[in-house]
């Protein structure tokens, strides 16, 4: 999916919401009976007119055995070509084993994204910036507590921080078209920093809803006339009592947002 085309349906459906399909088998309501491919398609007809992006976690599918890559496979087929697909995998190894992590999601799969580790540097990433109109979604700064460990360091006589130099390095690699990063909702007070580092690229914004990220502060701080962010949500939306009510809660909250900051989307 292109850039104008993504930003074309932020615009019709007045939302950024990006909808995790992470099924975990013991939280799948009992009518469907373990069915997970039934799961998901029912939570795909509840948001769809929702969100502009599904992001079904790799992992909850590998853990299912062999048969779980053809459930991802069909998970993806039944979402469509109307909403942008990510593969969450975190992949990033050599040259040549990153060009077939990227075969796989974009050609295998059919995914339209994947996201990716940049910790092997130059090599690892660039073949997933090869494939035409598909996105390498690079990990920034992210949500989760152990992320102080590495992201926060600074590099020798600067204070640069080593989520900045990744970024920054990122950037001269692929361009707003083709390369997003992570950026985690719980880190919300450091979003104006990451948007003037990165003014035109898109976030996928992780850490909404179960773990207590702040919407409104990641718009007030991280939104850029095109939008520039796709927030997702799992666990609040996929066992939520009604999860249409709850994706459309969010929507209403992002067209909100959209009018404040970025009314350039609708026209």
């Amino acid at each position: 999916m292109k850039r104008a085309d993504l930003i074309k349906r932020i615009g019709e459906r007045r939302s950024f919401l990006c909808v995790g399909l992470d099924p975990d088998s013991d939280r799948i309501p009992k009518r469907f009976a373990g069915d997970v491919l039934a799961f998901n398609r029912w939570i795909i007809d509840q948001t769809r007119d929702h969100c502009v992006a599904y992001k079904p976690n790799t992992a909850f599918y590998e853990a299912i055995g062999l048969e779980g890559t053809q459930l991802l496979k069909d998970t993806i087929d039944y979402i469509g070509s109307d909403h942008l697909i990510i593969a969450d995998a975190k992949r990033g190894d050599i040259g040549n084993t990153s060009r077939y992590y990227a075969r796989f999601a974009f050609d295998t799969l059919g995914a339209d994204a994947i996201t990716v580790a940049p910790y092997m540097g130059a090599d690892s990433v660039q073949p997933f910036l090869e494939s035409p109109d598909k996105w390498t979604i690079l990990l920034a700064l992210t949500s989760n507590p152990g992320g102080d460990d590495f992201q926060h360091t600074t590099q020798g006589n600067t204070d640069q921080p080593l989520y900045e130099r990744v970024m920054r390095r990122a950037m001269e690699w692929g361009t707003p078209d083709n390369l997003m990063f992570v950026c985690g909702a719980t880190r919300a007070e450091r979003f104006e920093h990451l948007r003037r580092i990165a003014p035109a690229h898109f976030f996928l914004v992780p850490g909404i809803g179960a773990q207590g990220g702040d919407l409104a502060a990641v718009c007030r701080y991280g939104m850029n006339e095109d939008c520039g962010l796709l927030v997702n949500s799992s666990r609040g939306i996929l066992y939520a009592d009604d999860p249409a009510a709850a994706a459309q809660k969010l929507q209403r909250q992002m067209e909100e947002a959209l009018n404040n900051y970025a009314p350039k989307v609708f026209q």
